[in-house]
């Protein structure tokens, strides 16, 4: 290679190998094409993934460079080590540029028809290398196509889950991404694509800001090894993906549903079941959500899990492998859970070797108010079907630009944003209710000398239940039953309501 070739192979190769969804990238881009580079968004999102001018010119470029360097090759000019690598890297971007439309259609075809193909290129530009290089290019090539495969699949997904063009919601797909290749997407593809389940994932955020989106990104976003013989990829990933919500269960059920259990192991195991840790293939996920509500006997039993890969069925004797990635969500705050001892410190840090936060909506919202639109169009989708999705979110962004307005804060995040779509979907209205709620601070007024015991104790607990939203948040912050916490918002509603204010708050 010559000096500018040289250049404009480094710079592909580090295109190539940067986080693509994160500024870095339009930089790359800005490198590689110089003043023929169009300015476009700095956040790579979906409408720029599939409108951007410059990935054009790239390929165009990159191309051109192969097909001289190929050329060279059979002459027999001999390429320098470093060359090489530099060589390989322009290779299999051209490849992937040429076969990513098959790559998107291979995730809902059984059969992959086009490998052939993909490998006659491959070797138009590669058996020509040097001695050994040559010969072990056949060997390599599954490897690489279902490298490949994956970085289009994961593209697909984290897009597909994660909306937006904000650079809030661009710093979290950049964040799924490293949670899928790490920092270093040549470490991962020599050595770490076996690895990645061993690193549990823990995602972490406000209540409704589409954690399991997160995980299912992440979760369907594997690598799967490719079997050439059969022209199949080693399993099917949409089924691979296991939820469990640990909130929603009692501590024997979440046991059952996780572990498994024998026959007779307690009243009502009138057979023998498999659980979550058995169901889930190696290379799939089992998604635990609400982490922080686990009942700490379970907590014992997820830690062993983590670090041995092994678990025990309810009323087993011997233990079974676990094979899969852990990745798990909460909107608790961990470190006050380890501080009162409700969250083990040994699980937290199993758990945290790989951490993403998600933001809040309004975040998002404030960076890019346009992002209103598209979520509303995505969820829209999911509600009622592409065929009426394009009506229906004209409906919603009418009705909030008109009601709600640019300034509401979404404080239910993109939930409550969900609910927002079905209420005018069914009644062509949404009213929050949360938005006419008092101030938590003026609930609790010690200037006040109005309030008996009683109704300051109902004023607070009302308060608290305003920020955690859920009764069994507020009675574990406030060290009360349920019950009780129940009781005394109830007495806050009935007191408004003879006096004559409406107050939404409700169960």
């Amino acid at each position: 290679m010559n000096r500018d070739e040289r250049r404009l192979a480094t710079s592909l190769s580090e295109l190539a190998r940067c986080n693509p969804f994160l500024p870095e990238r339009i930089e790359r881009e800005r490198e590689v094409l110089g003043d023929a580079f169009e300015d476009v968004s700095l956040v790579w999102s979906k409408v720029l993934d599939r409108e951007n001018p410059n990935v054009v010119k790239i390929a165009e470029r990159g191309g051109s460079l192969a097909k001289t360097l190929q050329a060279r090759l059979a002459d027999g000019r001999q390429p320098r080590p470093d060359e090489v690598q530099l060589y390989q890297e322009l290779v299999f971007y051209l490849l992937y540029d040429r076969f990513e439309t098959r790559f998107e259609s291979a995730m809902t075809a059984p059969v992959v028809d086009f490998y052939g193909d993909f490998v006659t290129q491959a070797r138009f530009f590669l058996s020509r290398l040097p001695g050994s290089l040559a010969g072990s290019i056949d060997a390599e090539l599954p490897h690489w196509f279902a490298f490949l495969f994956q970085v289009r699949r994961a593209s697909h997904h984290i897009f597909d889950f994660i909306v937006g063009a904000s650079l809030p919601a661009a710093r979290l797909r950049g964040a799924v991404w490293q949670s899928i290749f790490t920092h270093d997407l040549r470490r991962y593809r020599r050595s770490l694509f076996g690895k990645m389940a061993d690193v549990a994932t823990l995602i972490t955020g406000p209540s409704g800001t589409g954690k399991e989106l997160v995980a299912q990104a992440i979760g369907l976003s594997g690598y799967i090894p490719f079997q050439p013989s059969r022209k199949r990829f080693e399993i099917d990933l949409e089924g691979a993906f296991l939820p469990l919500n640990l909130s929603a269960l009692a501590p024997t059920l979440v046991e059952s549903e996780l572990f498994g259990h024998r026959r007779g192991a307690f009243t009502g195991a009138l057979s023998d079941r498999k659980g979550w840790l058995a169901v889930c293939p190696a290379l799939g996920s089992v998604f635990l959500d609400e982490i922080g509500d686990l009942d700490p006997s379970l907590q014992v039993k997820l830690l062993r899990v983590l670090q041995t890969r092994t678990f025990q069925p309810l009323g087993a004797t011997s233990s079974e492998n676990f094979e899969g990635k852990i990745v798990a969500a909460t909107n608790r705050d961990l470190a006050a859970e380890m501080r009162s001892g409700r969250f083990r410190e040994d699980l937290y840090y199993r758990l945290c070797s790989d951490l993403i936060t998600t933001p809040p909506l309004k975040d998002q919202l404030h960076k890019a108010p346009e992002d209103l639109n598209e979520l509303v169009l995505f969820i829209a989708r999911r509600v009622v079907g592409r065929d009426e999705a394009d009506d229906v979110a004209e409906e919603v962004i009418d009705w909030i630009t008109h009601h709600l307005g640019p300034k509401y804060d979404w404080p239910g995040n993109v939930r409550e944003l969900e609910q927002c779509v079905r209420n005018i979907v069914v009644r062509k209205e949404y009213r929050p209710t949360r938005s006419a709620d008092p101030a938590p601070s003026s609930l609790v007024n010690l200037d006040s000398t109005t309030l008996t015991a009683e109704q300051l104790l109902e004023n607070y607990c009302t308060a608290v239940y305003q920020q955690t939203g859920s009764y069994l948040d507020t009675a574990r912050h406030l060290g009360l039953d349920r019950r009780t916490v129940k009781s005394k918002i109830d007495g806050f509603k009935r007191r408004k309501t003879a006096s004559g204010s409406r107050h939404p708050a409700s169960g």
